[in-house]
């Protein structure tokens, strides 16, 4: 086992491959811990779309030494804030405690990570994810987010929806899952992250008692060239009043240095309030919503517009999206990023005040695989942007959406359809 350390950022490795990360603050009141796997649906064949979501659930039926009950009753009595996600990349599992707790609360964690799945906990979650998937298959802008992520990335694995599909999650084998689990979920695609107020060696001596006897598996993942497509889609909903418009286009990853660029310029456009389409939909009253976001990826990225109207002022509301993005660079001030990178800063430190915001700050770096750098220094990054980088991320991703996707209101009574156009005219990025 190797350990280093830097200022209150510590790391460690055990001899299996499991890494251990911390952001240690003596004067904090509480200890945030997690477990960050590098796996989510982007890693899994598209036969077992929706997997590693199912698989989070089944986390919390128990191990070989607690039942469910044993596992709710057993974070409730050490006071612990605690969840999962899954995301396309990643899959966390976490807790937020008093200091003195963290080590308590880690061993349910770490017992839990390595779940029985009983057949018969495995056949009734099934029934709950696949009303999970029917729930959100009524929520317009869910249906619309991934039928743009299917569009905007087809042929590529960031296409998989996380929940999966009814058909794959009602063919999806509890055998099935344990291979998946045996193949992803090794020490070696694996961080445990702490942040607060917390003691590292024990930590680390805890990290080795509950976890050292972790397989490795070397599970890799794949990075796919991605030939981005124009294409558009028209879903009629039956059960929404309301139009989602969503326009998006490629972006720089995760781990690429102009992801603060990017950023900073979607903020400009759509952040919230004293944004360009603040000011041309929602103050005019226009739209109820509209917005504009970077999402950086695992190797690749995308940047989205985003808005909701009445369904008879589609187009015009199109236009304007269209036109104030189109419009956005040759507009751009210094006061313009003087406010953008200001607000960027101030969420980024105001999400990283408690424990559990730094330990998720932690966790995603190390799964995205992007490079630790401590907060004042990442705000002195976003600080360090120019109108020249902005007016660079534009042009090296062209502000011209591949993807258009439109919710509508299904005026018939039947069942919910999708109007789907696409050519191969897009360019490799």
């Amino acid at each position: 086992m190797t350990t280093t350390a830097t200022n209150m950022h510590r790391t460690a490795r055990l001899s299996n491959g499991l890494e251990i990360q911390a952001e240690i603050d003596p004067l904090a009141h509480t200890a945030a811990v997690g477990f960050f796997v590098r796996t989510g649906s982007r890693d899994e064949p598209s036969e077992l779309m929706g997997v590693s979501h199912f698989l989070e659930h089944m986390m919390f039926k128990g191990s070989e030494h607690r039942g469910p009950e044993q596992v709710n009753r057993d974070f409730d009595d050490l006071g612990a804030n605690h969840n999962a996600f899954t995301t396309n990349e990643l899959t966390a599992y976490h807790a937020h405690v008093l200091p003195e707790r963290a080590s308590a609360v880690l061993e349910i964690l770490a017992d839990i990570l390595r779940p029985a799945l009983r057949a018969k906990d495995f056949d009734e979650e099934k029934g709950v994810i696949l009303e999970e998937i029917a729930m959100y298959a009524d929520q317009p802008f869910w249906v619309g987010y991934e039928a743009m992520m299917e569009h905007l990335y087809a042929g590529h694995p960031l296409a998989h929806r996380v929940l999966g599909t009814t058909a794959t999650v009602s063919a999806l084998s509890r055998d099935q899952m344990a291979e998946y689990f045996e193949r992803r979920y090794s020490a070696d695609n694996t961080v445990l992250v702490a942040a607060g107020n917390v003691d590292f060696d024990q930590l680390v001596r805890d990290a080795e008692r509950l976890c050292g006897h972790w397989r490795s598996a070397s599970p890799t993942r794949a990075h796919p060239v991605w030939k981005p497509q124009s294409s558009e889609a028209v879903i009629r909903l039956k059960n929404t009043a309301r139009a989602y418009i969503l326009l998006s286009m490629p972006g720089p990853s995760i781990q690429d240095e102009r992801r603060y660029a990017a950023g900073i310029l979607m903020h400009i456009l759509g952040g919230g309030d004293g944004s360009r389409l603040h000011w041309a939909l929602v103050e005019t009253g226009l739209a109820e919503e509209a917005s504009a976001s970077y999402d950086g990826h695992d190797g690749t990225g995308d940047s989205t517009l985003f808005a909701v109207c009445d369904t008879d002022k589609v187009d015009e509301i199109e236009a304007i999206l269209r036109r104030e993005l189109h419009a956005v660079v040759d507009s751009l001030t210094e006061d313009d990023l003087l406010r953008a990178r200001s607000r960027i800063a101030t969420g980024a430190a105001a999400a990283s005040e408690r424990p559990n915001g730094r330990m998720f700050r932690l966790g995603t770096l190390w799964g995205y695989g992007a490079t630790y750098i401590p907060l004042d220094e990442e705000v002195e990054r976003i600080s360090q942007v120019t109108l020249a980088d902005l007016r660079e991320i534009a042009q090296a991703f062209p502000l011209n959406p591949t993807v258009r996707v439109v919710v509508v209101p299904n005026e018939s009574a039947g069942a919910d359809s999708t109007d789907d156009a696409s050519d191969d005219s897009g360019e490799e990025s």
